[in-house]
């Protein structure tokens, strides 16, 4: 069954065609990634199918999805920017509970202390301001804060390009143990076809704002049929 389907989408920015006429289906359950430069329209797809800016023409269909603002969450490339520095990571895990009205503000905490521990991070956390943790620590809580209005379904928008090495294997592996406890369906928007290959099932190749190939993961890695694909294969690490 498809929870998200897309048809015909289009984005323009005054002259600029940011997307332009993609169609693709993301199955529930599903690890899709999406891949291109920088540039490609990866972050502008995300942002229509999370209804964060409108489309210039298309269609996104939910099916089974019933309150976007709560069932679909996004967690950002840099968590430093998503967190607010004045108020404690235990308030900011907490804030999309009190925004949804999912728990009485009683029972607020004790959820906190489960969605950290979620994330392996102890419940002393939730004290603590962002600015005393680490990139990695940080990229927790905005998994956490991701999680707290209990997502169907997660856009991860480069959530590991910022961290060091040795960090982005733990948070993949994190990602991947969530994904598999809580039956999460993924977009996964990344640069880095390595990544992609550990994480994803089926991927998602865009260049200027269209679609290039699209395909199983290992019918993409394997037997790239377009010229961008090959060149962005050829630009990463051996998978």
């Amino acid at each position: 069954m498809n929870l998200i389907e897309v048809k015909n989408l289009s984005k323009t920015f005054g002259q600029l065609k940011a997307v332009d006429n993609v169609s693709f289906e993301i199955a529930s359950g599903e690890s899709l990634g999406l891949v291109g430069e920088s540039g490609s329209g990866k972050s502008t797809l995300a942002r229509m199918i999370l209804r964060l800016i409108e489309p210039t023409s298309g269609v996104i269909a939910y099916d089974g999805i019933t309150n976007i603002r709560r069932e679909c969450q996004i967690v950002f490339q840099d968590p430093q920017t998503s967190l607010n520095p004045r108020i404690r990571i235990g308030e900011a895990v907490g804030e999309p509970i009190l925004i949804h009205q999912l728990l009485p503000k009683d029972k607020i905490q004790g959820r906190v202390r489960e969605l950290l521990e979620l994330v392996k991070l102890s419940k002393t956390y939730a004290s603590r301001f962002p600015h005393e943790l680490s990139g990695g620590e940080r990229q927790r809580v905005g998994i956490a804060r991701a999680l707290a209005s209990d997502p169907k379904f997660l856009i991860l928008d480069e959530p590991v390009s910022s961290l060091d090495v040795s960090i982005q294997v733990d948070i993949l592996k994190l990602l991947k143990e969530i994904k598999n406890e809580l039956d999460l369906t993924y977009l996964f928007i990344a640069h880095d076809l390595s990544v992609i290959g550990f994480m994803c099932d089926r991927v998602i190749v865009m260049h200027n704002g269209q679609i290039v190939e699209i395909g199983a993961k290992d019918k993409i890695f394997n037997s790239p049929q377009k010229s961008y694909t090959k060149k962005l294969l050829n630009s990463t690490p051996k998978i």
